[in-house]
């Protein structure tokens, strides 16, 4: 089993003018592939931020394999 890191994105406008992504949540996981990664840090992330959906706080998710499991 793997561990990944999933970052949660959120495209914005920023003060100057120019559009910008930050980071709405990060959680580290463990899981066998990447997809399955993805899938329980939705869940977890819906369930630590009280939402029914993940997307109503981010655009997209980022992951990224650890190099240095656990």
């Amino acid at each position: 089993m793997a561990r990944y890191i999933v970052r949660f994105m959120k495209g914005i406008l920023g003060e100057n003018g120019r559009h910008e992504e930050v980071c709405q949540g990060l959680l580290e996981v463990d899981a066998e592939t990447s997809d399955g990664a993805i899938e329980l840090a939705k869940q977890r992330f819906c369930e630590q931020e009280r939402l029914p959906e993940w997307s109503l706080h981010a655009d997209r998710v980022d992951v990224a394999e650890t190099e240095f499991p656990s």
